[in-house]
């Protein structure tokens, strides 16, 4: 079994879920045949009648609803926006809140950090990084990179190409377009920087291409050495299992030990974990959060990595960006807010306007578009007002030191 037996006088804990897509969906059939945990809600936007993949009983459009009725809150519609008001509803209730939707954590997710229990649950790359990691502090090694292994790249396709396997794989247009244009990749390894205290070696990552990892990994780790801090990065290669790796050192153990060991002859280590199962994996995070353990990962409350918008064609002034996040108008790159701090994150700009022509190639900035207002952009605002105040000081600090 994938959960915890309770006590038999312990009543299953109460999970409401945010979202009815394929990660949604998944979990509450999952949450059916669990003995400590069951599905209180399932929030939707959709209207009554229209959502099938869930028992229709537990169907609610009402987020005080969803919070009121459960104990743990798990957000999982990949939505930023509406995610925004519905962590913020829970945190005021006192629910903790488990994600899987590293969307909203790159975007807006810092501001809530402080305002009550925040954790990316295992299962999607991010998470299932966080828990490699973890193992491998508890075993001793000090990681250099957090690594996503990815397939195939393709910053430019076609809607068409898109619908075809979206119909195939059963997931929406929006987020098979995010998988293949490297959108969602660049914002989960953003999660992973900010949340692992890692930086990025350049402006949409290094990502090592056609190699074996042990080489791929080898040389991401040596990056790291140089620049005196771990990496969260990516290598391409469609040989390669669809999971993640961390490439430690190790402080103490004799370099023969390891080796027989079979991770290699050193001085750098590739554990990895060649799946992750998305919904199949949120069952470990509950009973995290269950536990009273420590979040697993969060964006933390001072990130340093933004995921900026690159215009994927020419947009004149009055263009509207229908869909940001997986949309054939714009993409995602990882980039530093200290190296581009006036990238507007891409998690924002679903239905903004374009109030400046843009160049196909170019990042869009603050002053390039009309963003509608929502608690999501207001908390934005004010992240970017407490990031620019911290770097005035460390600048100051570094002039008093020089």
């Amino acid at each position: 079994m994938i959960f915890q037996q309770p006590p038999k006088t312990r009543a299953r804990i109460k999970v409401g879920v945010v979202g009815t897509g394929f990660i949604a969906a998944g979990l509450v059939g999952l949450l059916s045949v669990s003995s400590s945990l069951r599905t209180s809600k399932v929030l939707t936007r959709r209207p009554r009648g229209t959502v099938t993949q869930v028992d229709e009983t537990v169907v609610t459009r009402s987020i005080a609803e969803l919070v009121s009725s459960s104990d743990i809150v798990v957000e999982c519609s990949g939505d930023v926006v509406h995610t925004a008001e519905v962590v913020l509803a829970a945190m005021e209730a006192g629910k903790p809140v488990v994600t899987m939707n590293s969307e909203f954590q790159v975007t807006v997710g810092s501001y809530f950090c402080d305002k009550g229990y925040l954790t990316e649950a295992e299962g999607d790359q991010p998470g299932s990084i966080a828990a490699l990691a973890e193992e491998a502090v508890q075993m001793g090694f000090q990681p250099l990179v957090y690594g996503n292994i990815k397939g195939f790249l393709n910053h430019e396709p076609t809607k068409d190409e898109m619908f075809h396997w979206s119909m195939r794989n059963g997931i929406s247009l929006a987020q098979v377009t995010s998988f293949t244009d490297g959108t969602k990749l660049q914002i989960e390894q953003a999660l992973v920087a900010n949340g692992m205290g890692a930086g990025i070696a350049k402006k949409g990552l290094t990502g090592p291409e056609g190699e074996p990892l042990e080489v791929s990994s080898s040389s991401l780790a040596r990056m790291a050495k140089a620049r005196g801090c771990p990496l969260s990065d990516y290598v391409l290669n469609r040989t390669l299992p669809a999971g993640v790796f961390v490439v430690c050192e190790h402080p103490s153990e004799s370099p023969d030990v390891l080796r027989y060991l079979k991770l290699g002859d050193g001085p750098f280590y590739t554990l990895m974990r060649p799946y992750h199962l998305c919904h199949l994996e949120i069952g470990k995070t509950l009973n995290r959060v269950a536990e009273g353990r420590a979040p697993l990962l969060n964006n933390s409350h001072l990130p340093t990595i933004n995921v900026a918008a690159i215009a994927k064609k020419d947009l004149p002034v009055g263009s509207m960006i229908a869909q940001a996040v997986g949309g054939f108008v714009i993409r995602g790159e990882a980039t530093s807010f200290a190296e581009e701090p006036n990238a507007v994150p891409i998690g924002l700009l679903k239905q903004a306007k374009i109030i400046r022509p843009i160049e196909k190639g170019q990042t869009l900035n603050w002053d390039d578009v009309e963003i509608p207002d929502s608690l999501a952009l207001r908390a934005a605002l004010s992240l970017r007002g407490q990031m620019s105040s911290t770097v005035e000081v460390m600048a100051l600090s570094e002039n008093e030191i020089s």
